[in-house]
């Protein structure tokens, strides 16, 4: 379909927005009339103190058309957008639960908008002038009450660590991530060496945070799978953590066993004489069916055992991550999965919604399903009705392009259970130091919203091979602090 952008300047939105409707077509932006032939046009104009939104089909035929007066309007781009979603749905017959919001952080807009008008008047344009639906503005409150008490506890001086450890097992179909898969021999080979660059990048890391006086609230290991690496290798990383940073006023350290066919007994009792206090264990489905057809390489009969291994190990803090819409996966088995993970008394529970990103095999090979997108709506709310009603809460959400049904992806979890580092490194509360291959360090000014990014190099090799200007990337870190107190 085309998409005209005439005399304005809000092309990102809108063409955002046109994707919640039509997330496999090709959408063609173009800056001035057109003529097509046989396909659909919708056209969005500013012109003499006024906006015109119209929707044409293939043939010619106008579906939809209004035109509104700008006079006086403070947000010309959301009067735009309320317009072109009226015109969408009544066209398509969908209505996104998030109605026109197309950002990742929907739960920091309310938040912004309780802080401006108040809790009540902030909720009431939330939902009204952003279309958002009841449900998903009472998730949007919960998890922003959750995520303020969080933040408050960053002070300027505040920091997080990110290791990254960007290995799997395998590659499973939906990831987008830079994981490298353990099953090529080649990779294999990489591994001691970049366990030896990963450490030497902690110590230098370490020895920048120290000088500048920063606090280490939360430490987290991702990926890839971090219990990728072996017993020794896992030791040596976290002894690296231990020996170079400041832990004293650490809040939480938390590594990712994912793979539940990476975890070991040794593992876990190395990472938890480390004082790990949080793991991750992530089935994403715990039907044997879906687990094949998503490329994961190990049985739901392995999740169970890996989850009891860690509770004998002593931990008490528990991830576990669920996905809905996978492939060959219903409603009622969703809910099984769903019921499982309850039943094992996970403190944390995150419910993903599939994304097909385009540098994933699905989705390169497929399409998004807008016929799942009810089914995995219905997932969604099963999962926010059974465990708000089984005592966990929502504390943290975010939204990914490309989603079933533009759907959102919540942590649940018991009380006091919450994962900081998660809403630390998601609402940008202060700054991220990272490590290893494909890593980000985000480094936040302790006063104002100023923002800078340092890339690490996204692939092993690379990042092997082009250490030492890496470790020169890394002076920005004193120069940005210098600069910004």
């Amino acid at each position: 379909m085309l998409l005209e952008i005439l005399n304005h300047k809000y092309q990102y939105e809108a063409e955002k927005l046109t994707r919640i409707f039509y997330p496999n077509e090709k959408i063609t932006v173009v800056n001035e009339k057109s003529t097509p032939d046989s396909e659909a046009v919708l056209t969005t104009l500013f012109s003499d103190g006024f906006v015109t939104v119209e929707y044409k089909n293939e043939n010619g035929d106008t579906l939809y058309t209004r035109r509104e007066s700008t006079d006086g309007v403070s947000d010309k781009e959301l009067l735009m957008a309320q317009m072109m979603f009226e015109a969408l749905t009544r066209v398509t017959g969908y209505v996104p639960k998030w109605g026109i919001l197309t950002g990742i952080r929907p739960s920091k807009l309310l938040i912004a908008l309780k802080n401006k008008y108040g809790d009540e008047e902030g909720i009431r344009r939330f939902r009204e002038d952003y279309l958002v639906s009841a449900e998903k503005t009472a998730l949007a409150d919960s998890v922003a009450n959750a995520e303020e008490k969080i933040i408050s506890l960053s002070v300027p001086e505040s920091f997080s660590l990110y290791v990254s450890i960007p290995f799997c097992p395998t590659r499973c179909s939906y990831c987008s991530f830079v994981s490298h898969d353990m099953t090529s021999t080649t990779i294999k080979k990489l591994m001691p060496d970049y366990v030896a660059f990963l450490i030497k990048e902690i110590e230098a890391t370490a020895e920048i945070a120290n000088r500048l006086g920063l606090r280490l609230e939360s430490i987290y290991y991702g990926g890839g799978t971090p219990t990728t690496l072996d017993e020794g290798q896992l030791a040596d990383v976290i002894r690296a953590v231990e020996a170079n940073f400041d832990l004293s006023k650490l809040r939480e350290y938390t590594i990712e066993a994912g793979r539940p066919d990476t975890v070991t007994d040794e593992k876990l009792r190395i990472m938890k004489a480390a004082g790990v206090s949080r793991i991750s264990i992530n089935p994403q489905s715990f039907s044997d069916e879906v687990l094949e057809a998503i490329g994961r390489k190990h049985t739901s009969k392995q999740t169970l055992e890996a989850f009891d291994m860690a509770r004998r190990a002593g931990f008490d803090n528990i991830n576990t991550d669920l996905i809905a819409g996978l492939p060959k996966d219903s409603l009622d088995g969703f809910k099984a999965s769903l019921d499982k993970a309850v039943e094992l008394g996970a403190e944390n529970i995150t419910v993903h919604t599939l994304a097909l990103k385009r540098s994933s095999y699905m989705g390169g090979e497929g399409t998004v399903a807008v016929r799942r997108n009810e089914e995995t709506q219905a997932m969604l709310a099963y999962a926010y009705g059974t465990l708000t009603g089984n005592g966990w809460h929502p504390y943290y959400m975010y939204r990914q392009t490309r989603s079933l049904g533009n759907l959102e992806n919540t942590g649940y979890c018991k009380q006091g259970r919450e994962c900081l580092y998660n809403v630390f490194m998601m609402e940008e509360c202060h700054s991220v130091l990272a490590v290893g291959a494909g890593a980000v360090t985000r480094l936040k000014a302790g006063h104002g919203d100023k923002i800078d990014r340092i890339f690490n190099f996204k692939y092993p090799y690379e990042y092997i091979d082009g250490f030492d200007e890496l470790i020169n990337r890394k002076q920005a870190i004193t120069q940005f602090y210098n600069e910004n107190r």
